[in-house]
């Protein structure tokens, strides 16, 4: 007797019945690999600007206080750099060696330069501290008569003393030496006052010489090369206020 029911096949499912499809596994796409985003470059910042700047030459002794004060007032993102000169070398320093301008003494050869002569100083005569000269206030050159007069080899002026007698030893190499040798009692030196002050010691003392020969002072720099930044100077060393013409 057959049981009832519908009759089902081997697999166990009704008769019939659709087998479901299999899965095609070459017809389903396969899940590619994301591309990855290239991370965004930061570009390295520009190197920064080069730092402003104006290169003063300055022979020893150059008063130059007052106008460096005020240029680091006028100009403060350029820096205001001093470089110092020797009496012999300043033309050959301000042309090769990069310099803008140079504060230097006169004279000096002044082709291819523009000269503002800025201010003349007065001689001076640096003898021992304990020397007779010092008893007076000013000396002339006629006081001078006898005395042993010592020229350093960086000289700036040259001077005659009539009646004065010449060094019989070889000249010092420079005024810092002729000073220093003048202390000791022998010999004079006639420098300008700013030498002297620069080189002041408690064994020397110095007098104006009444007679004796002036240093001019003088801001030169090469014409060609007349930039904003010297024109700026000229109208400090000039007295310009920031806000007046130039004149």
């Amino acid at each position: 007797m057959a049981k009832s029911g519908g009759s089902r096949g081997r697999s166990g499912r009704p008769a019939g019945s659709a087998r479901p499809a299999r899965r095609n596994r070459a017809a389903v796409p396969q899940r590619t690999a994301k591309a990855k985003t290239p991370k965004a470059v930061t570009p390295a910042p520009p190197p920064p600007p080069a730092a402003a700047r104006f290169v003063l030459g300055a022979i020893p002794g150059a008063t130059l206080g007052g106008w460096v004060d005020a240029w680091r007032e006028r100009m403060p993102r350029t820096e205001l750099q001093l470089h110092p000169l020797d009496f012999a070398t300043q033309r050959t320093a301000l042309l090769e060696q990069g310099l803008d301008a140079a504060v230097v003494r006169l004279p000096i050869d002044t082709d291819g330069l523009s000269v503002i002569p800025l201010y003349d100083e007065t001689a001076v005569v640096v003898t021992s501290a304990e020397s007779h000269l010092t008893a007076a206030d000013e000396l002339e050159m006629g006081d001078l008569a006898g005395e042993i007069l010592i020229v350093p080899r960086d000289d700036v002026l040259g001077p005659v003393v009539p009646g004065a007698a010449s060094a019989t030893f070889a000249p010092p190499e420079d005024t810092e030496q002729a000073i220093a040798t003048v202390a000791a009692g022998v010999g004079i030196i006639i420098v300008p006052m700013s030498l002297a002050r620069l080189h002041r010691r408690k064994d020397a003392a110095y007098r104006p010489l009444r007679d004796g020969p002036t240093s001019t002072v003088a801001l030169v720099w090469p014409t060609e090369r007349t930039t904003p930044e010297v024109e700026a100077f000229i109208g400090i060393v000039r007295g310009r206020t920031p806000n007046s013409s130039r004149g």
